[in-house]
């Protein structure tokens, strides 16, 4: 099921949001040069504006440059991870970071994105929320774009070599999603924290199965962002990442696999990853 950010007028979006509250969060580790354009297009246009989203929440992911001061400058709401639930979540990663914006947001509807993105539009908020404002029967929107790197609409390296190979064999029933590891989605706070987290990059297709397993595919929707231009990675940063998509796959699929595993490169010390994901907030007393 898919549709397009430009289907959803915003004065029919702020017409369908009524006491909703919507969140936009955002993690950011290292991302000092990029994170202030993104929080200020939501701030001055989609909260100061139209009144569309109630908070900005930046989790400044053990950052070691001028992320949480950009942030802030930009009025954002900005959280330290390491003072939220550190005794649960541990050290950095994606996965902690977006569980730690879960727990510290306050929106009914929570939109994440991801803080590297150079040409960001408030389309990557209202057309997520579109679906979600409109149709009570969506519980979870998934992103997709064109990377202008490549002209076409599809995903990057891990997503096409690990990520929908595993789909396909594994989970076919999600073998259409255009962009599984897609950093752009959002969902309903009363499913979302029903969902345990995996930690680190795992956490963006581990999600994406949960979310099917526990309302079905009916209600997930894929929505059309157009362009993203971002940060591109090398292969010594995508080999990790691949490795802990694949162990998350393979675990949702029950199978049982070496719990840490062992990546060996060529030229490059031994990598060992843990599996291991965070508690569903439903489950922390607050």
């Amino acid at each position: 099921m898919s549709c397009h950010y430009r289907d959803f007028p915003l004065r029919d979006l702020v017409a369908a949001k009524g006491d909703q509250l919507v969140s936009v969060c955002i993690p950011a580790h290292d991302e000092a040069a990029t994170i202030g354009g993104v929080v200020t297009k939501v701030r001055r246009f989609l909260v100061n504006r139209l009144r569309l989203v109630d908070e900005v929440l930046v989790v400044d992911d053990h950052s070691t440059d001028d992320t949480a001061k950009a942030a802030a400058d930009a009025d954002a709401r900005v959280v330290d991870a390491t003072e939220v639930l550190a005794d649960i979540a541990g050290g950095p990663g994606k996965g902690e970071a977006l569980w730690r914006s879960l727990y510290a947001s306050i929106g009914d509807i929570v939109i994440w994105c991801d803080a590297d993105i150079t040409d960001f539009g408030t389309r990557f908020v209202s057309g997520l929320l579109g679906p979600l404002l409109t149709n009570p029967d969506v519980a979870f929107v998934k992103g997709y774009y064109e990377r202008p790197r490549t002209g076409e609409i599809g995903g990057g390296r891990t997503t096409e070599l690990t990520a929908r190979p595993a789909l396909a064999t594994l989970f076919p029933h999600l073998s259409t999603i255009v962009q599984p590891l897609s950093g752009e989605f959002g969902g309903r706070r009363t499913l979302l924290e029903r969902l345990p987290f995996v930690r680190g990059y795992g956490v963006d297709i581990g999600l994406l199965m949960d979310v099917a397993e526990a309302v079905g595919t009916d209600a997930i929707v894929q929505v059309d962002l157009g362009t993203r231009r971002h940060r591109h990675q090398d292969l010594d940063q995508l080999g990790p990442q691949a490795l802990t998509v694949l162990q998350t796959v393979l675990d949702r699929a029950g199978v049982r696999t070496a719990n840490p595993a062992t990546l060996v490169r060529p030229g490059l010390p031994p990598l060992v990853r843990a599996f291991a994901e965070l508690p569903p907030i439903a489950s922390l007393t607050r």
